[in-house]
């Protein structure tokens, strides 16, 4: 099945997430397929790149598929994980990265788009960050990335109470730049796409590596960095972290015991 559709109109790549059965639940085919499209698009030089849903969609992407959860204690998003190499690619590949955010964007597909060098939102745009709901521990990568863009105090409140920001609070944060009426959107984003065209493409590649450098330039320590990650895996290997899977399965709310 195609789970991701690309379009090139006049050095704009459209990329469309294309499983509405699973709201484009982030599976590893989808992820894949996504990864593959965006390297291709790179290989075709397009100037901008647009991620999108189909039009009229209610959610841009439910996020990471539980189904594809590990059972066995594993690293939820390890570092080969396909999750994890979109966001890489997005930050690597030379041109900006649109996401043309209309629905609402939950769990892992938040990171996707808060790595995205803009985000284009409607008013029925919102975004949750979902982990705690299912007990599961989230990447140190991507908390850094959440940190990075909307601060502590916000990272906290999204991840501690899993709760969906509006499009409004979101614009408020930096986290989406602009708002427009869903009707619009299609044709506003392909104007802010046309005026990065119209500069040095050099330039734009130039300072897009230079502000990502810049943004990862906070020290870590190996120590450290060993002590986060046996964090995480103390709740993937949880009875919390099973009992947040079952619960999803069952359709009911999960008991969980902190253990």
């Amino acid at each position: 099945m195609e789970l991701v559709k690309q379009e090139i109109k006049e050095m704009i790549g459209w990329i469309t997430l294309n499983h509405d059965a699973k709201r484009n639940a982030l599976s590893f085919d989808l992820l894949n397929q996504l990864l593959e499209t965006l390297n291709e698009m790179e290989k075709q030089k397009v100037r901008v790149i647009i991620i999108r849903a189909s039009k009229g969609a209610k959610v841009w992407s439910s996020g990471f598929n539980i189904d594809e959860l590990p059972r066995d204690g594993s690293d939820p998003l390890a570092y080969d994980n396909p999750l994890q190499k979109v966001i890489r690619t997005i930050m690597r590949v030379p041109v900006p990265v649109i996401a043309m955010a209309e629905g609402s964007i939950w769990g892992g597909a938040c990171n996707i788009a808060f790595v995205c060098d803009f985000v284009i939102g409607t008013k029925d745009t919102c975004l949750a960050i979902t982990p705690a709901k299912i007990g599961v521990p989230y990447n140190t990568s991507g908390i850094l990335q959440f940190l990075d863009i909307i601060g502590s105090h916000i990272a906290k409140e999204m991840f501690f109470t899993a709760d969906p920001i509006s499009a409004e609070r979101a614009h408020s944060l930096g986290i989406i730049n602009h708002i427009v009426p869903a009707e619009e959107l299609e044709d506003f984003t392909t104007n802010v796409a046309n005026r990065i065209i119209a500069n040095s493409p050099l330039s734009i590649q130039v300072i897009k590596e230079q502000l990502n450098i810049l943004g990862n330039s906070l020290p870590i320590s190996p120590t450290t960095f060993e002590h986060i990650d046996m964090l995480r895996r103390i709740a993937g290997t949880s009875n919390d972290y099973h009992e947040g899977l079952k619960a999803f399965y069952e359709k009911r709310k999960p008991v969980f015991q902190g253990e």
